[in-house]
């Protein structure tokens, strides 16, 4: 089921472009206590004939919200994006910013996207703005690189980058079965993405040989989380526990279950740096993407920007250093090569490796970590290359 080889044997993957590489040098060469910069693509002076150098560049939309409860977090991922082709150094690419919480939403960003001549897509972020998006990009022929973790609008021209529940179920379950685990448990959130674990959850324990003795769904409120894992204690015989939500959540749900059974949690606890003030949850478990790369960026992005980026921001870095690798077989004025997207020894980022299944959905390889009073301490590395 484990889509990603964790074996040191596995074939080579390639790097996206140079702009990793770069990224390091940058760290060492930026400047220090820069403002806010823009977010829009660099600008070029006009030639001697009055053209300018950026209309003879294949452009590239990245569209995001710039408005509203998520403004902070679009803002973050269309900046690293901005900063990403600067770092590659690529004069083939022109990146425009559009805003997907503006007048007709995603939707009518992206046709403005497609009127104005873009032939890649980066975004949006969220399922419903990636559903309002597609069919114009699919009816112009240009791929959609979405920022959402919802599988269920993969497809039919469109990709996403988002870090899926399932993937980080998968792995830290099937490590805990490794570990001798056989009875698990779940604590879920309502809504879709405490379905998508849920379903990850049965899928994984079945095929791992385990068995599934308890799952409980809360609404997000403490009391309703206490309640659940109050329930759950009442059933139990777990050997490890799922919290399939963000830290903040864990932090609640962990003192209220039974001291015993190994706590594991999903990507979403990555986006929380201070899991290990909560004392029940030192030693929990959960899966995501590598952070050392993440780590250099962040020192870039505040060189640039004088601002924490958010954890997501590099989709949007990875997205753009995937458009510039592609670049090398996209002429000028051509259509966007979306068979460069296929490449069955993946890509390498901010976030480690990964590369499209035949869905369109990034498979990644993941880290397992565990929670200490200090932060985290990785006890299973990712993988440094995809098997066959």
């Amino acid at each position: 089921m484990t889509p990603v080889a964790y074996q040191p044997q596995a074939r080579r993957t390639f790097l996206i472009a140079a702009a990793l590489s770069g990224l390091t040098l940058a760290l060492s060469a930026c400047q220090t206590g820069g403002g806010r910069g823009p977010i829009v693509g660099p600008v070029e002076p006009p030639k001697p004939n009055g053209i300018a150098l950026s209309e003879q560049r294949n452009r590239v939309a990245v569209i995001v919200p710039l408005a509203g409860a998520d403004a902070a977090v679009g803002q973050s991922i269309a900046n690293a994006a901005n900063l990403a082709l600067l770092d590659s150094g690529d004069r083939t690419l022109r990146l425009t910013i559009y805003n997907s919480a503006g007048a007709g939403g995603a939707e009518a960003a992206a046709n403005k996207a497609v009127a104005e001549g873009n032939g890649l897509i980066l975004g949006p972020l969220l399922a419903d703005e990636v559903r309002a998006a597609a069919p114009t990009a699919r009816r112009a022929n240009v791929p959609l690189i979405a920022f959402s973790n919802d599988e269920g609008v993969a497809g039919n021209g469109v990709y996403i980058l988002g870090f899926t529940p399932n993937q980080s179920i998968e792995r830290v379950v099937e490590l805990a079965k490794q570990k001798g685990a056989t009875r698990f448990a779940a604590l879920v959130p309502t809504g879709i993405y405490g379905q998508r674990a849920a379903q990850a959850m049965l899928e994984t324990v079945r095929d791992t040989g385990g068995r599934l003795v308890a799952i409980e769904t809360f609404n997000r409120t403490a009391n309703a989380v206490r309640a659940a894992a109050a329930s759950l204690n009442a059933k139990g015989g777990a050997d490890a526990v799922l919290i399939a939500d963000a830290g903040r959540i864990a932090a609640v749900a962990a003192p209220a279950l039974k001291v015993g059974p190994r706590l594991l949690g999903t990507e979403l606890w990555a986006r929380d740096r201070t899991l290990g003030a909560t004392p029940a949850l030192r030693g929990a478990w959960y899966a995501a993407a590598p952070d050392a790369r993440f780590n250099q960026l962040v020192t870039r992005y505040r060189a640039r920007y004088g601002a924490e980026p958010s954890r997501i921001a590099s989709l949007g870095y990875d997205a753009v250093l995937l458009a510039v690798r592609s670049s090398r077989s996209w002429p000028i004025g051509a259509r966007f090569p979306a068979g460069s997207l296929r490449d069955r020894d993946g890509f390498a980022g901010v976030d480690g490796i990964f590369r499209f299944d035949k869905r369109g959905v990034a498979i990644r390889a993941l880290e397992v970590r565990q929670v200490t009073a200090a932060g985290t301490t990785t006890v299973s590395p990712a993988a440094k290359s995809f098997g066959d």
